[in-house]
């Protein structure tokens, strides 16, 4: 007998940090101590690795155990330890073949009957181990490590590494057969009837990532139409669907959509607290707005968010992610999302409503309005209003545009702006300002200065409705920028309230 390596990790935001995990013997009384700032749930392996391996048929060492998790400075949280340190304790002792054991990073929890469970965060340690050159060995599955490059050991049994692990390595896995939740089909615009101006809007912001809110009496379908956005986005990328699977797999979610290439989509209730918006806990997780990273961020009811909540959203819109500093360390987390927002005009929401009849006093209608102000005003690129739908059509069951027909102009809108910019990186296009690079035509520009004048916007404002011109001239794939482009722009131009312009 004598003291024993093996290799592990440690979830540590939304990365795996190496960690190595040493067991000791010595005489005294029989007990198994951890060392190396391990939290309550590491604590506990003692209990579980005690069971699993009496179980599983293998002898408990009448021994003083010392299992040291390096480094000591680390913080070593979750359940995915349990694993290792069974393996460190058997190796030590004995009683398992150790050839090949120092190139696996080994990760599991371990059930009472010597069950291997599957860790939470397994994309992480997945890329943890190919970047150091080792195999992942534990609850892994094959094809899941297969997808991001990676290789592994499936042990989904404590009693299977009586063959020692070389033997696993090319055994077939006998654990239990995952079951592959096929995500749910994306709804269709069709089904959204007489809704074609916001629509028109929903593919407007999607062709240029612009920031979207709906304001509406309630039941209008602004939820349909903003649950239905991420279905005319193009797919994912290789690159972002490792970035969403990871922060998705660390959060404990299913990531099938992302395998898919579908776009993430968050919607979290308006009573949501600031770290579960923006991330925090203990230890440090994911938010909503992480979750949406690469995808869209949709705030239904949104003057019914907390103040702080809104105002946490700043830094990760400017930066495209979250910083968060704790006594543990520090963190980071993507956050690069496309805002979507839903609101009513007013608290009893029928403001504006020809059929119903506000009744609201003013001063009630300006505080709930004056909920929504600055910083996130200042990144809303679209206002549209959603007016209640036909009785008579919805009745009849119509259908307006499709998914499909959108998501073609969403492409195509999308390819034109990838050929302009590569134009413009030539030495092409003009202007200057907030048209710099845009191609606005001389009417165009003048068109633009004469709204900016009439509606006193500032050089923001005026610099986001340029944004958004450019983006309507895209989806017809023009070259140049043309006053009614300028016009459809300032038709959805970002109000300072939701009720009107100021």
């Amino acid at each position: 007998m004598s003291a024993r390596r093996v290799h592990a990790a440690v979830l540590h935001g939304v990365e795996a940090l190496p960690v190595d995990i040493e067991v000791s013997l010595s005489g005294g009384i029989p007990t198994i101590s951890i060392i190396g700032m391990p939290d309550s749930a590491v604590l506990e392996a003692r209990t579980r690795v005690r069971c699993a391996l009496k179980e599983c048929g293998f002898e408990i060492p009448r021994l003083a155990v010392t299992v040291n998790l390096s480094p000591a400075d680390v913080r070593k949280t979750g359940t995915a330890f349990d694993l290792p340190i069974a393996v460190g304790i058997l190796a030590a002792t004995g009683q398992i073949p150790t050839r090949g054991l120092s190139e696996l990073l080994l990760l599991g929890e371990l059930g009472l009957h010597g069950e291997v469970l599957r860790p939470r965060g397994t994309v992480a340690y997945l890329m943890l181990a190919r970047d150091l050159g080792l195999t992942c060995a534990g609850g892994f599955d094959r094809a899941e490590a297969a997808a991001f490059g990676s290789d592994c050991v499936p042990i989904w049994d404590l009693a299977h590494l009586a063959r020692g692990v070389a033997a696993l390595r090319d055994a077939p896995s006998e654990g239990p057969a995952r079951t592959c939740r096929a995500p749910s089909p994306v709804p269709d615009f069709s089904e959204v009837v007489d809704q074609e101006a916001p629509k028109r809007a929903c593919a407007i912001a999607a062709a240029g990532g612009h920031g979207l809110l709906m304001v509406g009496p309630p039941g209008a379908g602004k939820t349909m139409l903003a649950r239905r956005l991420p279905g005319i986005l193009p797919g994912l990328t290789d690159e972002e669907v490792a970035q969403s699977a990871l922060i998705h797999s660390v959060a404990g979610d299913d990531i099938a959509a992302i395998q898919a290439r579908r776009r993430p989509f968050a919607a979290p209730h308006h009573s949501i607290s600031v770290a579960g918006l923006i991330g925090g806990g203990q230890p440090p997780g994911p938010g909503q707005v992480s979750l949406a990273h690469n995808g869209v961020l949709f705030l239904d009811e949104l003057p019914e968010f907390s103040k702080a909540a809104l105002q946490a959203l700043r830094q990760p819109m400017e930066e495209g992610q979250v910083r968060l500093v704790r006594a543990t360390g520090s963190y980071v987390f993507p956050s690069r999302f496309q805002l979507v927002g839903a609101a009513n005009p007013c608290p009893c929401g029928h403001l504006g409503d020809p059929g119903h009849e506000c009744t609201c006093a003013p001063a009630g209608v300006a505080r709930y309005q004056a909920k929504v102000g600055g910083p996130i005003m200042d990144r809303i690129d679209l206002v549209v209003d959603v007016a209640r739908p036909s009785s008579d059509r919805v009745v009849r069951g119509e259908e307006g545009t499709g998914s499909r027909q959108l998501a073609e102009q969403v492409l195509g809108a999308r390819e034109f702006a990838s050929w302009r910019a590569s134009q413009v990186d030539a030495g092409g296009g003009a202007g200057s300002g907030a048209i710099a690079g845009l191609w606005f035509s001389g009417d165009a520009a003048a068109a633009l200065t004469r709204t900016a004048a009439a509606l006193a916007l500032g050089g923001r404002a005026v610099a986001r409705m340029a944004r958004v011109a450019r983006t309507v001239a895209d989806l017809e794939q023009a070259t140049e920028v043309l006053p009614r482009h300028v016009a459809e722009a300032a038709m959805f131009r970002s109000r300072d309230t939701l009720g009107g312009e100021q």
